[in-house]
């Protein structure tokens, strides 16, 4: 599992390991893994032109000690300095032994225009809001060179704990980051920012709880459902949809695909879309008679389609098994009902339902997305899978949240949502915590996005589709 700890956490680790080392130790393991990452971009590092952004920081001060190591293997390195009178004294020292050379902001453009390699050492973990006016220029000239750029820890400009951005940053080809992730590494908007991320390890010893958590294959396939010789299709769970109406259709057989590739032994479907449900799925046990009545569920998904059936949303919340709440549910569920639940709830939003359960304006949830899903989980007492490019899923009681990142841009299409929130269902029903069901359901979504589209426009029945062969990869 990928983890990732917030600026304070890593703080405190870092002075615990310098107490134990000797002076400047800590600095040269960070040096050397990161002049090994821009080697190793280079390819050819003798006679390269090499380009440091260098602040007044420890993030300064590594870029300082890389770029010496670069500049004994040949590289022509010069240091732009945005503060001289605060640059790291033994960094620049070093880099001046070996040979490399050391320049103000004037004339840094054309350096940079020239270079083959930038470093982004502005600004360290530490810094918030965006890039200060001096170094703005220097960024937006990275940005247009076809040097490679590499920052150091975290690109200069984005929120390290929040992943949130706030004015100019640095955007990276390569982020070097050193000891653990930073949540802003693993978090839109920032997560944009950083390009590819390699960890160098430090020694660092992180006791805390992590702020973030990313599944990995292995983690994924630990949680996996799979049958016992004595199970059947109780025993696997059962999940009912009440989903669709007549105006959307479509999204009860969406959610019911998604349901039955879950790992759930059956599905139950309960709704105005019966025969369209029916005719594409006729292993689906349906019924009109309510969600009261509809026989024996493991779990509940509510809301895909329903259009202003506050009824039927409110009749869902009263059981006594989790419930996936989406899509139109998300607006009818009365807040009370859902935070007097006794059992799990799971309420899958996207960034504009999040908006419109928050009261704020959809840019603020896209640009504070940790925040959000956190305040979200608390106010409803609820798990929340925040939905977008990095998924996000809070668990009610705090504590690490989870990101995912195996999504595709094909999946922001109609319908993709249903078969996610049909499959969380199937995962809740098979036994699955919320805040796991919504993770290993984020987890296989993306991936079967990624196997259906393969580079290609790609609809939401063929997400459903590919789901299978995203379950074998990640158990293979």
């Amino acid at each position: 599992m990928r983890t990732a700890y917030s600026v304070e956490t890593v703080r405190a680790a870092e002075r615990d390991l310098m107490a134990r080392l000797p002076e400047g130790a800590l600095m040269q393991r960070a040096a050397s893994g990161l002049a090994a990452a821009c080697a190793d971009l280079l390819g050819r590092v003798y006679g390269s032109r090499v380009v440091l952004l260098v602040g007044s920081g420890d993030n300064g001060g590594d870029a300082l000690y890389a770029g010496a190591r670069l500049a004994r293997r040949g590289a022509g390195v010069t240091a732009v300095l945005l503060s001289p009178e605060r640059a790291h004294t033994g960094g620049l020292a070093a880099l001046r032994r070996a040979g490399g050379t050391v320049s103000g902001t004037g004339g840094a453009e054309e350096l940079i225009a020239r270079a083959d390699l930038v470093v982004d050492g502005i600004v360290g973990i530490g810094g918030k809001g965006g890039l200060r006016a001096e170094a703005v220029p220097l960024a937006e000239a990275a940005a247009r060179a076809r040097a490679a750029v590499v920052a150091v820890d975290l690109p200069s400009g984005v929120d390290a704990d929040s992943g949130q951005v706030n004015g100019a940053a640095v955007r990276a080809d390569l982020t070097v980051t050193f000891g653990t992730h930073k949540p802003g590494l693993l978090v839109d908007p920032a997560r944009e920012y950083a390009g590819s991320v390699r960890l160098v390890g430090i020694g660092l010893e992180l006791a805390a709880e992590a702020e973030l958590e990313a599944l990995q294959h292995a983690d994924v396939a630990a949680l996996l459902p799979l049958p016992g010789a004595e199970s059947d299709k109780y025993r696997r769970g059962v999940v009912g949809i009440a989903a669709g109406s007549a105006r959307y259709p479509g999204a009860a057989v969406l959610a019911v695909a998604g349901a039955l590739r879950g790992g759930a032994g059956a599905v139950r479907y309960v709704g105005p879309a019966a025969e369209a449900v029916i005719a594409r799925f006729p292993e689906t046990l349906v019924s009109d008679r309510g969600p009261r009545s509809a026989g024996r569920v493991q779990a509940w998904v509510v809301g895909p389609g329903v259009g202003d059936d506050a009824a039927t949303v409110a009749e869902v919340l009263t059981a006594d098994v989790p419930v996936l709440v989406d899509a139109d549910g998300l607006r009818l569920a009365e807040p009370a009902a859902v935070r007097g639940r006794a059992s799990p709830t799971l309420m899958t939003p996207h960034a504009g339902e999040a908006a419109a359960l928050l009261g704020v304006a959809r840019e603020e949830v896209e640009a504070a997305r940790l925040t959000s899903a956190r305040e979200l989980a608390e106010r409803y007492g609820a798990a929340v899978l925040l939905k977008g490019s990095t998924t996000l899923v809070a668990g009610p009681g705090g504590g690490a949240v989870r990101v995912n990142a195996t999504g595709t841009s094909w999946l922001a299409t109609a319908g993709s949502g249903d078969v996610l929130s049909g499959l969380a269902g199937s995962l809740l029903a098979a036994g699955l915590r919320a805040v796991d069901a919504g993770s290993v359901a984020a987890y296989l979504h993306g991936l079967a996005g990624r196997f259906a589209a393969d580079g290609a426009p790609v609809g939401a029945h063929d997400v459903a589709e590919a789901i299978a062969a995203a379950w074998r990869d990640v158990r293979d």
